[in-house]
């Protein structure tokens, strides 16, 4: 356990930094064994700071301090202290300037943040605090600075320097070394520095902007991976183009720099002009790169790009207000996604995250409001709850405002805050000013923790020509928030008549009726809205396009079907099927559960037949992509979320035996579909495309579940191994992992030795054999941490084993033996020594044991106190793990 239990950081004790940086001065002496940083900052006392007389003190973890001054004086040792976290001057006069020198050995740092070397490649992360391990230094939001950087580096092996801003001047020196110096001209906080300097090439391209700049665009690689760029570039330049149209947001700097490293905790960082990725979210090639590696590269490219306003322009003020700029800039690669591709199948996918990931969270020990109240590491701050519920919060705004008063409100927001740290209650008040909107209510989204539940109820009275929805929230307690107030959200919903037609809607008191979706508010605990002219009940489709982040009850199970066969709305439509499948599967596993037959209804597989006849008619109601995701069945975790009391095995054979009614009462259709969808043509990577390999392959698992016919099988076989792409490839070899037969041995041996020299698709070799279904899985796994290929210090190849196995197979990481809650938990202790911030991402499964049975909560639990028990254990680790045992450290 950690020497001295670590002390939460609350949000009420925000207080104004004593001392402001106006310019920051770096030069780096890059080297091994050891590099130097010589920084000079100009400062001064802030004036907000009640505190004239404060000393000024500063953020350092694992330096060396070579040398410091003081205007030109150096210091003595009886002038300054130095303790394990800060360097404190004691006297400091109201306006100086601090030369300092540092030395560290990033090619020892194996936590990845400040510097580090990845690939024989130097580089940075500093979000959220990793630039206190370069220089000491205020390191918080707040504090924004100018900052000029010069690298100096060995030519030869680091021809490449690289740092935010503009390039200034570069130059070389007699022993073989050279330099490049470069300035940005707008004030950022620490966290936004970069720097990288290593043997590079450039995929080159430029962008010209709407008042006709041309700024030059650099994707930087390892030379190796120059051909699997072109995606990521595409998606910059449509990024940069989007975000003119849509926001009216230029790009500000000469020069825009996006560098590839292979060791990254995170996905990418927005580093101001100079965006640092995860190789696994910037390279792709079709026989590399699947169809979901694709979209999520887009994505994030767009992310990280929009995040050069929402995010660095305008930053945060401290870490409470992370979602400030993640959860608007989530919103707006979203929404950038989904006009690029299928609207409906995007939103369809971020509900699936969604849920996923956030809402148990929501339900789970670590729970915490959009705004969390505290904190001990920040880094854990980074969940699902700030990025996505966050993106949720802001979707919600423009929901209520509609499109035009939002984007007044947006530029609202720019035009007043640009250059400044600002928090989420200045986002919601120029909302507010340039909406005409109280949001009052509204914030309590940001403050309250928990997924609200709603439930409908309807009554039609046919005399009077009335339809009446009354709606009821409630939200659960959370750690720390057992009452919970009202929410305010917007309902979307439509009306139906008998043929599945929109019906017009006229609330009472309204002048004119409203033609197909429309927006209820939804303020009070109950609340009660009745529709007028209307002399047959109406079939109601509630919460459309997922217009609140909450758990909505089921209607009964015919009004499901109804909607699953004629929604017109694509949303509602999937979302009726995912919820008739889980009404049947958890009926179904209760009759596991007493050992009683397994029957499917016949009027399910109807519904799903007429859906999949759709893929092969000429109906063109729906695309393809659509139609994979509503052929899809809710996954294991969906379900345990639903499920009063987790079985896991239940579940599995539950969803196991609609799979296989499904396949063998569709066995015709689901061939046809496969077949007719074959593409022998290049590949291509637009919607449409996309589509229809997801189609095809949603069709090929579900044959291949059928348990009296091999067909499927021998077709997934046959595809995992001449598949002419990775996205077929991989679909396939992930049917076959989980099959007790030769073929699947044969066929991962081959793929492991065909792509050996790709890491990314090493990750996917390891991912795939975490995943798999067979009850040897946790034996295979723990053979494969001594892969010779396998790296607990490389976060991409830890996640793909270890996380794969953890998060993304909860049938035999909740075996009732307990045996993968004491690997992970060995997991985490063998981490953490080296990576902090990835040891606490894996803990999060171990601290879901609440609606588990009382051994497995037992063995969770005994697991959690183990790790806790060791000797030197992180803070990152410490807070996850007490909070998972029902101790949070935040109130």
């Amino acid at each position: 356990m950690t020497a001295q239990t670590p002390q939460p950081i609350h949000l009420k004790d925000y207080r104004p930094p004593p001392f402001l940086v106006d310019e920051v001065d770096l030069v780096f002496d890059l080297g091994e064994p050891r590099t130097t940083v010589h920084a000079r900052l100009a400062m001064r006392r802030n004036p907000a700071c009640e505190d004239t007389a404060a000393p000024l003190v500063l953020d350092g973890i694992g330096l060396t301090l070579l040398s410091l001054d003081l205007d030109g004086e150096p210091l003595g040792d009886n002038r300054y202290a130095v303790d394990a976290e800060h360097l404190t001057i004691a006297e400091v006069p109201d306006r100086f300037t601090l030369d300092m020198a540092t030395a560290l050995a990033p090619q020892d740092n194996t936590a990845l943040s400040g510097l580090y070397k990845s690939g024989g490649n130097f580089c940075t992360q500093c979000e959220a605090e990793g630039f206190r391990r370069i220089v000491y230094y205020p390191d918080r939001p707040d504090v924004l600075a100018v900052y000029t950087t010069t690298l100096v580096a060995d030519r030869a092996r680091y021809p490449v320097l690289l740092s935010n801003g503009n390039p200034t001047d570069r130059g070389e020196t007699p022993d073989g070394r050279h330099w490049a110096k470069w300035h940005d001209p707008f004030p950022k906080p620490s966290y936004l520095f970069a720097a990288v300097a290593g043997d590079l090439v450039a995929l080159e391209d430029s962008f010209v902007t709407r008042s006709g700049r041309t700024v030059p665009l650099h994707l930087w690689v390892r030379r190796p991976d120059l051909d699997q760029c072109g995606h990521a570039m595409a998606s910059l330049k449509a990024a940069m183009t989007w975000d003119e149209q849509t926001y009216g947001l230029e790009y500000d700097l000469a020069v825009l720099n996006v560098v590839a490293v292979s060791d990254f905790n995170l996905g990418a960082m927005e580093n101001k002009g100079l965006n640092i990725f995860n190789t696994a979210l910037l390279l792709a090639r079709p026989d590399t790169a699947t169809d979901g590696d694709y979209q999520r590269i887009e994505s994030v490219v767009a992310h990280e790009y929009f995040h050069n306003w929402t995010g660095n322009r305008i930053t945060c003020r401290d870490w409470f207000q992370l979602s400030l700029k993640e959860g608007l800039t989530v919103f707006r690669d979203q929404h950038f996604s989904a006009d690029h591709r299928s609207a409906a199948v995007k939103r369809i996918q971020d509900v699936r995250r969604l849920r996923a990931a956030q809402f148990p969270e929501d339900a789970g020990p670590t729970a915490h409001p959009v705004r969390p109240e505290s904190y001990i590491e920040i880094n854990n701050f980074y969940t699902p709850t700030v990025y996505e519920k966050g993106a949720e919060v802001i979707r919600m705004m423009r929901l209520l405002l509609g499109p035009d008063r939002f984007r007044a409100g947006f530029d609202r927001y720019v035009d007043r805050h640009d250059g400044q740290a600002v928090t989420c209650e200045d986002f919601v008040r120029a909302m507010e000013d340039a909406g005409g909107i109280d949001l009052g209510q509204f914030r309590r989204w940001y403050s309250q923790a928990g997924t609200p539940a709603l439930t409908v109820d309807d009554h039609h009275d046919a005399a009077a020509g009335t339809y009446t929805l009354t709606v009821r929230q409630h939200t659960p307690a959370t750690p720390g928030q057992p009452d919970k107030a009202p929410l305010h959200l917007p309902l979307a919903i439509g009306l139906l008549d008998a043929e599945g037609r929109e019906l017009p809607t006229r609330l009472d008191g309204e002048a004119a009726a409203t033609a197909g979706t429309r927006v209820l508010q939804l303020t009070e605990e109950s609340q009660s809205f009745r529709f007028v002219d209307l002399p047959e009940r109406p079939v109601p489709s509630v919460l459309r396009g997922f217009s609140a982040p909450v758990k909505l009850t089921p209607p009964p199970r015919e009004r499901l079907l109804f909607l699953f066969a004629h929604d017109p709305d694509p949303f509602a439509r999937w979302e009726a099927g995912q919820q008739l499948a889980t009404d049947l599967i958890l009926e179904l596993s209760t009759a596991y559960r007493r050992q009683a037959p397994m029957v499917l209804a016949p009027a399910f597989v109807e519904a799903f037949g007429r859906t999949l006849a759709e893929g092969t008619g000429s109906s063109g109601r729906f695309d393809l992509a659509f139609l994979a995701e509503a052929l899809t069945l809710p996954g294991l975790d969906f379900l345990a979320d639903q499920a009063a009391r987790i079985d896991i095995e239940a579940l599995h054979a539950a969803r196991q035996a609609v799979r296989q009614e499904l396949a063998m009462a569709l066995a015709a259709p689901l061939r046809e579909a496969y077949e007719r969808h074959a593409d022998d043509g290049p590949y291509r990577t637009d919607p449409a495309a996309m589509g229809r390999r997801a189609y095809r392959n949603v069709c090929l698992d579900l044959l291949a579940a059928h348990p009296a016919d091999d067909t499927g099988v021998a077709l997934a076989i046959e595809q995992a191994r001449t598949g002419r792409n990775m996205t077929d490839m991989l679909a396939a070899l992930a049917m076959v992992s989980h099959l007790d037969r030769p073929d699947r041995e044969t066929l991962l041996a081959a793929f492991a030795e065909r792509w050996q020299d790709y890491p990314l698709v090493i990750d996917k070799w390891f991912a795939l054999q975490a995943m798999s279904q067979r009850a040897d899985t946790l034996a295979e796994v723990r053979r494969l941490t001594e892969h010779p290929a396998f790296d607990r210090k490389v976060p991409n190849r830890a996640r793909a084993l270890i996380s794969s196995f953890a998060m993304g197979n909860p049938l035999r990481f909740h075996a009732a033996t307990g045996g993968g809650y004491a690997f992970l938990a060995d997991e985490v202790l063998a981490v953490d020594g080296l990576n902090p911030q990835l040891a606490a991402r894996m803990v999060v499964p171990l601290g879901r044991w609440r609606r588990h049975d009382e051994g497995r909560q037992a063995a969770m639990r005994a697991e959690l106190s183990r790790i806790l028990a060791a000797e030197d254990l992180s803070k990152d680790v410490y807070e996850m793990v007490s909070q998972g045992l029902g101790d949070p450290a935040r109130p």
